[in-house]
């Protein structure tokens, strides 16, 4: 009931807004969690975001649980809450009446698993795509047939490796793609950012053997976000999750980050858009490495998803390093990228 009469009492003082008294962020930083404070203490996704832009100014927003916070430049942060669920908190803050979202750049970043094939620890990637893996017909793997790498195939597809034929009645999209030129931005304006790297993420790699960008330094670098509310671990579901990146986005995709959200923010912002309420064109998704989406040699999948993240500092850092010049640059140029999104460098 008090939410009900905060949102009437909202509607009621925003029916009588003028255009000017609405809030236009000029870039909307979304992480998925923090754990404990917003500063001072061990951080989440959002600590750094907060203490090195200045977010001292905060709002609270019906349908969110975490206060937004944002600065006097126009930097508004976000979390999102995590898992497929985040993208209803993203709703709530698109239709929220005081908000002006319409030129507003979102950037959607978080810790992830990567995979070893592509990258090591503490590494940074700019998605080209955003790839759903939940939605999907599924059966234990020891009851699929012997010619079947895993059980778990497309909607409409009667085997896991054809191009998937998605149902009428199934949800549609399967895959999102963004604003290329703005994604290939991002990555000219952001591939030689030193990132932070650890002794514990260094030893970690060292068990890769086999693995050669596993072995490597952290990068930054363009790869896709494999997104599904199952936290899955291992060889054979890194295979899959490698797979369906190449159905769903035609052979064009890399499968480089995994994680729980950003299929259902991508969601969010899409149906915001067809709301006329966000530009899809200005989002970006940047996924971090915390941890490996496989294990290395020598141990079972079963105790590598439980290990402690080697990466996980790493990949918080490397979150704001390759996501900070890239909200620095908008802000700097407002009054040209306000109209219209960067273009790729040539």
């Amino acid at each position: 009931m008090r939410l009900l009469r905060y949102l009437f009492l909202i509607t009621l003082a925003t029916s009588v807004l003028h255009a000017a008294d609405l809030i236009r962020p000029k870039v909307i930083v979304v992480a998925t969690f923090e754990v404990g404070a917003d500063s001072g203490d061990k951080p989440g996704e959002f600590q750094y975001w907060v203490e090195r832009e200045r977010l001292v100014h905060s709002l609270i927003v019906p349908g969110l649980d975490h206060p937004v916070r944002y600065n006097d430049e126009g930097v508004y942060g976000v979390v999102s809450g995590t898992t497929v669920r985040a993208g209803l908190q993203m709703m709530a803050l698109g239709l929220d009446p005081r908000f002006d979202l319409g030129h507003s750049y979102w950037l959607i970043n978080g810790i992830a698993g990567v995979s070893p094939h592509v990258a090591t620890e503490g590494s940074a990637a700019w998605a080209r795509h955003v790839i759903d893996g939940d939605i999907a017909y599924e059966i234990d793997p020891r009851e699929a047939p012997a010619a079947w790498p895993y059980g778990i195939m497309g909607l409409g597809n009667k085997t896991p490796l054809t191009a998937p034929v998605i149902p009428d009645w199934a949800p549609k999209p399967m895959q999102w793609t963004l604003n290329p030129a703005l994604v290939k931005w991002a990555y000219e304006l952001t591939k030689n950012v030193e990132l932070h790297d650890a002794s514990e993420a260094k030893a970690h790699r060292a068990l890769y053997t086999g693995f050669p960008a596993a072995l490597a330094p952290p990068k930054v670098f363009i790869g896709d976000s494999f997104a599904s509310c199952r936290y899955w671990h291992g060889a054979r579901m890194q295979q899959w999750a490698d797979d369906w990146t190449k159905l769903y986005t035609k052979g064009e995709g890399i499968c480089a980050m995994t994680n729980m959200e950003d299929h259902g923010i991508a969601n969010a912002l899409t149906r915001l858009a067809a709301l006329g309420k966000v530009d899809f064109q200005r989002v970006l998704f940047l996924r971090t490495g915390s941890n490996f989406s496989m294990p290395p040699a020598g141990q079972s999948a079963a105790e590598s998803m439980v290990a402690e993240y080697a990466g996980m500092i790493p990949a918080l850092e490397a979150a704001y390093r390759a996501g900070s010049p890239v909200v620095h640059a908008l802000v700097t140029d407002w009054s040209h990228y306000a109209t219209e999104p960067p273009a790729a460098q040539k």
